[in-house]
């Protein structure tokens, strides 16, 4: 990028609630459903962990099937280290899961001489919505790390739910996105309350940069620098997210975000393998068509030369004609953090869904589906329900 983030533009003229509303980005056709509202209770949105793991029944870390409602993931790991008497950093957990929700996970906690604690769990200090429920513990030789479970379950409830035709029109696009998948957006808690996120990211990027060619005295001061960058991680993880859902904000409206460009950087399903192509070809056209591979956008980073042709050209003309995405991609550029791809198509595995009539003559459509690791629910709702009411109390 060509931009200079000491001549910086004015980050008080942004509205940043307005600019990171997911519910803005143009879906491919319009959804059928008007408007519905969800998380009316924490069992309106229900989330499973899917985790395949053979236990060794031996080691020293104690797995845990926990079943939460009202908490975090953070907060309830810290919990668990004060039960237990262990260190933060011996909490394990693979991914962060919705507070406003009814979730299961697994969480380890590191044992030395498989020493447990002389009490049952049972925190006091959780509130009358907060619920924590173990359902089931394993031994294990290892911790359990961030991204290893394999993909979430996701039991969504849509209450009040209005359509202008009938309940056929909204089957067939279900069974449609189930077949072809959906626009792979971040959701808007990536960003933050109000798009914050984005702001700290650009108060980040105004800070100058360490010299890449200064050597740290230390090795204590090497780790610090190490804890900076996981510090900073929220901010530049909002930063790459904004770039990546207008490069494919770029792509549904053009047409192009499930076919591919010449130039086009491709992944392969349910990996993380990814390889560049000159040209569409016949080949390469079934294989998309069939949800073998999916097209790619950037991850906005340093090395961001993958894509040629068309695919590349709209991806740098996307960043360069917003100034605030060229703002965010030169500090990403300037703090060296590395391009990455991230597949534009999201597909939808084991879709179901069930009408429930309520005596009012309210129509509730609970919808049952998982995703892969590090997408979104709501990428599917929001295809789906043109406008979704949260219930903000709960």
């Amino acid at each position: 990028m060509t931009s200079n983030l000491h001549d910086r533009f004015d980050a008080t003229t942004i509205d940043f609630a307005d600019t990171t509303d997911t519910a803005k980005l143009p879906q491919p056709i319009t959804p059928p459903i008007k408007q519905a509202t969800y998380k009316s209770k924490a069992e309106d949105f229900v989330v499973n962990e899917i985790l395949d793991i053979d236990f060794t029944n031996a080691g020293e870390h104690l797995w845990l099937h926990i079943q939460k409602s009202g908490i975090n993931t953070a907060y309830l790991a810290k919990l668990l280290s004060e039960w237990a008497g262990i260190p933060l950093r011996d909490v394990g957990y693979s991914g962060l899961k919705d507070r406003k929700a009814l979730t299961t996970q697994w969480f380890s906690l590191r044992l030395p001489k498989k020493q447990l604690p002389t009490t049952d769990f049972a925190p006091i200090d959780i509130g009358d919505n907060e619920s924590i429920t173990i359902l089931a513990t394993q031994w294990h030789n290892k911790k359990l790390n961030r991204g290893t479970h394999r993909a979430n379950q996701f039991i969504i409830t849509l209450r009040d739910v209005k359509f202008d035709h009938d309940k056929s029109s909204i089957e067939e696009h279900l069974q449609a996105i189930s077949a072809s998948g959906v626009p792979n957006y971040f959701g808007s808690q990536r960003f933050g309350f109000g798009g914050n996120n984005i702001k700290e990211a650009l108060q980040l990027f105004a800070r100058p940069v360490a010299n890449k060619h200064s050597k740290p005295s230390s090795r204590k001061k090497s780790k610090g620098k190490s804890t900076l960058r996981e510090q900073n991680s929220m901010e530049l993880s909002a930063a790459r997210s904004l770039i990546f859902n207008e490069i494919l904000a770029a792509r549904v409206r053009s047409g192009s975000w499930n076919t591919g460009l010449d130039g086009e950087v491709f992944n392969l399903n349910g990996s993380g393998s990814i390889f560049a192509t000159e040209a569409i070809d016949d080949i390469l056209s079934a294989r998309l068509g069939s949800g073998d591979i999916h097209p790619t956008g950037a991850l906005w980073g340093v090395s961001n030369d993958k894509t040629t042709g068309k695919a590349a050209q709209i991806e740098n003309t996307v960043v360069q004609q917003n100034t605030l995405l060229s703002q965010l991609a030169t500090g990403l550029e300037q703090r060296q953090v590395k391009e990455q791809r991230r597949a534009l198509r999201l597909p939808i595995e084991d879709l179901t869904w069930e009408w429930v009539d309520q005596p009012t003559g309210e129509r509730t459509l609970i919808l049952s589906f998982t995703l892969i690791t590090g997408s979104f629910a709501t990428s599917v709702l929001a295809n789906l329900v043109q406008q979704l009411h949260t219930v903000v109390s709960l």
